[in-house]
């Protein structure tokens, strides 16, 4: 939360804050928690055709890289700036001042008064249009409300837009069209890597096509946290951290450098260096700012992400969410994001978390119960008295999952305790909630919650503790499957006996071998921090110790609770139980698990043993997490420590013994299980506010590695066609000003036929390389030694490495290959069983256009800009699908992939559907006879018929599909300007 250093937060008037009632909330919150200086930065990127580009490049060049290009914390500087540029603002001063004596609803621009005189800005009040039916509406539709208000222009954003939004509970339901500005936009380095090299590329698109370059620059704040690329190669050492991020430097120099480069070629993009945490927990710490003073408008923060658990920032009050990387480029260069206003699904909450039970165990629960009511497309917003039960950090862990349990937004209201944690992390009392008006509601009484874990592979099969035994041994015998291994009876007790490191060692189905804490779900939570340190300490001092063949590692968000451990002298016993601090960053989750010892790695490969991992992160699907441990169960950090000391999936908590204590005893789950009230000493007496002021005081100095990095001052990049890392990509190779026009597909083949819940980890894996594979074969053409390949996600600027690794996940399961599970597929004019790169190319050089079969739930998991930008690369022309994931839909749009939906109640299989067939799309020809959600016809070469909806869901989409996706889309818009 940016908030000048020189603000001192008072209770007083942040008191009267609450979610979203816009007198209330801007009256006190405004008053501490302002930017002030944001204000000429928007006046010269909104008139920035006014300037010369001399005079753009000179006042940027002036102010501190670290903050966008502004000194938010010095008035003083940035008055002496502006002094030096006054004619030039005097003149877009009264430009602005022409623009907002026209704007549609000056009426309702209503004053703000500084405490002792004079006026803290303006913010555009919703009680002040009299109208009855905004009282009702949800808060997170209030903000929608705003923003259209604030930007309405009868061009971008017009006043029907606004009535829309103003009728919500008529028009949600008839799925209408409305835009939206978001404040700003997020990114974490998987995702910001390929999403600087778009907009190096598109600088070289505009060069080509003769128009002005510097068009091309962020237009709002847009924050790159590097936090990806760590990996957990050494663990088990005080000096992991240390070893850990040597390796990571030498492994990603060049992309380090790349981003370093875009942070001083593009304007008003901030680069967060590595080792400083988890994008999301940056984002919740430090980043969000709740209100932003532009110009001296004020107006609710409000993201985007390129990740789609962007989401984390709505427990804070904050409205995000994640978008595909194409289209947070497009928000990034000013263009409204085109969106269906959502239905928004009222959860009640009640009574009290038991006594022992996590947040993780709640969040696990939401999302079980989401999933079913069905939320895809929609936002969910808490309401009710027991969201005064929950902390912020718990409200952050349920907004987190929002895509594990569908929903675009799982937004919690500003209220007294969103106002607290401001205090608290060093940015700066109770309100009543009105009653709101939702489309669906639901209800939990937290006191219902019981201790859970999820999995094997999905984040929303949720399994009660107390029947977690029963749930592994049904997994063993059922068919393969979300819950299912299908292991004989016989080979069920399997011993798998070897040597690790001259220490005798076993292995059995459900032995767990990896155990993390990781990820942004639970690390930025104090309680299941320190709770998972009493765990264990309790541990310790029984005589318990986790086996040393167990890969065990802690992954802080942030710095923050590096200072809380070591407050507490918690650290010292999660270092003796293994949990040694291996970075900072997002590990184990995101498949940066790093490689398991030989010895571990051989006895599961040589006996077909089902190994598993138990991690604290948001994500656990097939193939994810490891490629050798195919049950992956998603617990709260104190189990995780719970299951790496039983060594086990395969244990009744209830019943059976942990192992055996110092004196000979059994020790039990409740022997070493911590109360809630020892959970609550330990983070009272340790979470300090200091510790977050010093932590993020130094955050942007940065750290050696990063700052001995040099790169060129030029604004245009010089690709290196040897590299293999950031490559130039072919998008704009041939763009003309022209657009390619609407087209349909004819004569098609079908690359791949998949079932229900392929996942962008399917489509675009992020984790390693395999040594077989194309990807692999490419690198190693080109002198890269397998030791130096990396991961898929590090490697997101090569489209050349990422075509190749599309569809590589050796989990996947095509159709065409009659079960048989791998990232190949069969040709059909050959019959030949090839890599999905190489029949691709195939078809390529043929002249054939392919499609994908799909079932339920395509593209859900991590909003991947790849998983569409790979099969574009690869000639894929549609997919037609039972469902989409909301974010991959718009992502495949984008990038010019038609997206097509069966009816309801058919599939590829009711229809007879093998994939052998070739595929005609009937689509018009003419763009303006498209219409969005409308029927066409699909017909095949034997004869079958069938009728699939159009997914392209809004007339902007239908632009974007005109001009072969959304980034030639902005080009040609940016050249006419």
């Amino acid at each position: 939360m940016y908030i000048p250093a020189s603000s001192s937060p008072s209770s007083s008037l942040l008191r009267a804050a609450s979610a979203y009632s816009p007198t209330r909330f801007f009256r006190s919150s405004f008053r501490n928690l302002t930017s002030t200086n944001q204000a000429s930065l928007s006046v010269i990127n909104h008139h920035r055709r006014s300037l010369t580009s001399a005079a753009v490049r000179s006042f940027h060049c002036s102010v501190p890289r670290w903050s966008h290009r502004l000194d938010w914390r010095s008035p003083l500087n940035l008055r002496s700036e502006i002094r030096a540029f006054n004619p030039i603002i005097e003149q877009l001063q009264r430009k602005f001042a022409t623009m907002a004596a026209e704007h549609p609803f000056k009426a309702v621009l209503t004053s703000l008064p500084r405490p002792g005189g004079g006026e803290l800005g303006k913010f555009y009040s919703l009680p002040a249009l009299n109208d009855p039916r905004i009282d009702k509406l949800p808060y997170s539709i209030r903000i929608l409300l705003e923003s259209a208000i604030r930007n309405c222009d009868n061009f971008q954003v017009k006043k029907e837009d606004v009535e829309k939004i103003i009728d919500w509970e008529n028009t949600a339901p008839k799925q209408v069209e409305i835009p939206f500005k978001p404040a700003r936009v997020l990114l974490q380095d998987f995702t910001g890597v390929p999403a600087v090299v778009d907009l190096a590329c598109m600088r070289d698109a505009m060069h080509k096509l003769g128009s002005d370059t510097s068009k091309i620059n962020p237009l709002v704040p847009v924050d790159l946290v590097i936090d990806h690329s760590v990996q957990v190669d050494v663990t088990r050492s005080e000096n992991a951290v240390q070893a850990n991020m040597e390796l990571e430097f030498q492994r990603n120099k060049e992309r380090f450098s790349f981003l370093k480069w875009g942070s001083s070629a593009f304007r008003n993009m901030l680069v967060v260096p590595p080792g400083s945490g988890i994008v999301h927990q940056v984002n919740l710490e430090y980043l969000g700012r709740l209100v932003f003073n532009t110009d001296g408008i004020l107006y609710p923060d409000s993201v985007v992400g390129t990740d789609s658990h962007t989401t984390m920032i709505d427990g804070l009050g904050v409205a995000g969410w994640g978008v595909g990387g194409i289209e947070a480029e497009a928000a990034m260069l000013g263009q409204p994001m085109s969106m269906v206003l959502p239905g928004v699904v009222g959860f009640q909450l009640s009574g009290k978390l038991r006594n022992g039970v996590t947040a993780t165990d709640l969040v696990l629960t939401v999302t079980q119960m989401l999933r079913k009511h069905g939320v895809v497309g929609k936002f969910v917003e808490f309401y009710g008295d027991g969201m005064g039960e929950l902390s912020l950090a718990d409200r952050a862990t349920i907004a987190n999952m929002s895509p594990e349990y569908g929903a675009t937004m799982g937004f919690f209201p500003v209220d007294h305790v969103t106002l607290q944690y401001l205090k608290l992390t060093g940015r700066s009392d109770e309100t009543p909630q009105q009653k709101r008006v939702y489309s669906s509601y639901l209800e939990l009484n937290l006191a219902e919650v019981e201790p859970c874990i999820s999995g094997p592979k999905r984040p929303h099969d949720r399994v009660p503790l107390r029947e977690m035994k029963a749930d592994w041994n049904s997994c063993l015998n059922n068919k393969v499957g979300f819950k299912g291994f299908a292991v004989p009876k016989e080979a069920q007790g399997k011993v798998a006996k070897f040597s690790f490191h001259g220490q005798p060692a076993e292995l059995k189905h459900g032995s767990v071998v990896i155990a993390a804490i990781t990820s942004c779900t639970n690390t930025s939570n104090p309680s299941v921090m320190l709770g998972a340190g009493l765990v264990a300490k309790k541990a310790c001092e029984l005589g318990l110790q986790v086996k040393p063949w167990i890969k065990t590692s802690l992954a802080p968000g942030s710095g923050v609770v590096t200072k809380y451990l070591l407050q507490s002298g918690l650290q010292e016993y999660l270092n003796k139980q293994g949990f040694h601090i291996v970075g900072y960053g997002c590990t184990t989750c995101i498949g940066n698990s790093g490689d398991l010892d030989e010895s571990v790695a051989s006895a599961i490969s040589e006996n077909d043993i089902i190994a598993a991992a138990v991690l604290s992160g948001n994500r656990n699907f097939e193939g994810r997490v490891h490629a050798l441990t195919r049950a992956n169960y998603l617990a709260s950090p104190p189990l995780v420590v719970a299951y790496a000391l039983a060594g086990t999936v395969d244990i009744d908590f209830d019943k059976e013994p942990i192992g055996t204590g110092k004196d000979g005893k059994s020790v039990y789950f409740n022997d070493i299980w911590p109360s809630t009230e020892e959970v609550a000493e330990a983070v009272q007496s340790s979470v300090l506010p200091n510790m977050f002021k010093s932590t993020y005081e130094a955050i942007t100095k940065g750290n050696p590695m990063w700052n001995q990095l040099s790169v060129p001052s030029s604004t245009m990049y010089s690709w290196d066609p040897k590299s293999t890392y950031i490559h130039e990509p072919p998008y704009f190779k041939n763009m003309t000003m022209e657009p390619p026009g609407a087209h349909g597909v004819k004569d098609a083949y079908c690359l791949l036929n998949f079932g229900d819940s392929i996942t962008t980890d399917h489509i675009s894996p992020a984790g390693s390389i395999h040594k077989d594979s194309p990807a692999a074969k490419f690198l190693l053409d080109r002198g890269v030694e397998r030791k130096d390949f990396n991961s898929y996600g590090s490697r997101r600027g090569n489209d050349e490495v990422m075509a190749r690794g599309t569809f590589a996940n050796i989990r996947l399961v095509n159709k065409l290959l009659n079960g048989e599970v791998g990232p190949k597929t069969i040709h059909v004019p050959t019959g030949e069983k090839l890599y999905v790169f190489d029949a691709a190319m195939r078809y390529k050089d043929a002249g054939h256009d392919t499609i994908v079969l799909a079932g339920a739930e395509y593209g859900s998991g991590s909003s991947r800009d790849w998983a569409a930008k790979g099969p574009m690369l690869l000639g894929v022309k549609a997919v037609i699908a039972k469902s989409f994931e909301r974010i991959h839909r718009s992502n495949l749009v984008g990038m010019g992939i038609i997206p097509l939906c069966f009816k309801s109640g058919e599939d590829a299989d009711t229809l007879g559907l093998t994939g052998h067939e070739r595929y005609t799309i009937d689509l018009p020809r003419k763009i303006d006879e498209i219409r969005p959600g409308q029927d066409v016809t699909v017909t095949t070469d034997n004869g079958k018929s069938f009728t699939c909806t159009v997914r392209f869901d809004t007339e902007v989409e239908l632009a974007y599909f005109n001009n072969g996706g959304i980034l030639p889309y902005v080009i040609r818009n940016l050249i006419k300007q």
